[in-house]
């Protein structure tokens, strides 16, 4: 067996581990039978993750013989929950904005060098937009959260942050000019809110704005996503809300308040002041 079929043959193994955990996470408990049948594994193949996990403490298995996550899986969950916690104060925001707009409503977070969703609601229209999960961090050049906070980073950060990242086309729409995407910021910082003009998802436009602590750092953005049907005729009450919210945590942050977790990027200093 040469390297990469080594290689070939761990990640198999890893992803089939990790269909198996992601299936008791939703399930809570299930006999080894039924987990091989569900996630379309060979019995044989199961039994021997499932002993492996078993072994690593994983899972456990109960005395009727069903399988559940046990305490290492319930550790790096809290260690995933402490990391991303959102304040009760954006929270609150969050579900104000979600109220007012009626739309899919996200909170992200700028920490360790990039943008990351903290929560979101779902719209409340029959025709709604797919969600992302929480901890996406994906796609910085496309999102109007991200691009809502980068903007107001030093410009020579902003550089050294695209200097890694290739700005790869998610829709025909995306920016992948770094030139482009640099003008772009300039009127973000000029105007206090970004769009995404069906850049992330075809058919949907997303609007946002960041929030910023007492030193006029950007810590985070609140945004919402919209089908592009609904976008246009209610693109001026979307913008107010969104800046709205922004706005209320950015005085949360002025008057401590609130104060945002450790992971937060305080490296950057803003290139403009808080939202008003």
């Amino acid at each position: 067996m040469t390297t990469d079929d080594l290689r070939s043959t761990t990640l198999s193994t890893l992803e089939r581990g990790l269909v198996v955990l992601e299936y008791l996470a939703l399930e809570g408990e299930a006999p080894a039978k039924r987990i091989a049948a569900d996630t379309h594994l060979r019995p044989g193949v199961c039994y021997h993750i499932l002993r492996t996990l078993v072994a690593m403490d994983f899972v456990s298995r109960n005395e009727e013989g069903l399988y559940q996550l046990a305490s290492r899986s319930h550790a790096l969950g809290r260690q995933l929950n402490n990391h991303s916690a959102v304040p009760a104060e954006l929270n609150l925001i969050l579900t104000r904005l979600h109220a007012q707009t009626k739309e899919t409503s996200y909170v992200a977070r700028w920490a360790d060098g990039k943008v990351s969703l903290q929560n979101y609601l779902v719209g409340q229209h029959p025709v709604t937009v797919d969600r992302l999960e929480v901890g996406y961090s994906g796609d910085m050049h496309a999102r109007a959260s991200a691009k809502a906070i980068i903007a107001h980073l030093p410009a020579e950060q902003i550089s050294a942050l695209f200097a890694r990242r290739r700005l790869t086309p998610v829709t025909p729409n995306t920016i992948t000019d770094f030139e482009e995407l640099r003008m772009e910021f300039a009127q973000i910082r000029s105007q206090g809110w970004a769009i995404d003009r069906e850049e992330f998802r075809d058919g949907v436009n997303c609007v946002a704005a960041a929030y910023f602590d007492a030193q006029g750092r950007p810590g985070g953005a609140f945004a919402v996503s919209v089908p592009l049907s609904r976008f246009t005729p209610h693109r001026s009450r979307l913008i107010e809300a969104v800046v709205e919210a922004a706005s209320i945590a950015t005085r949360f942050l002025e008057t401590g308040q609130l104060r945002i977790g450790d992971g937060a990027d305080r490296s950057s200093s803003s290139t403009s002041g808080p939202i008003t």
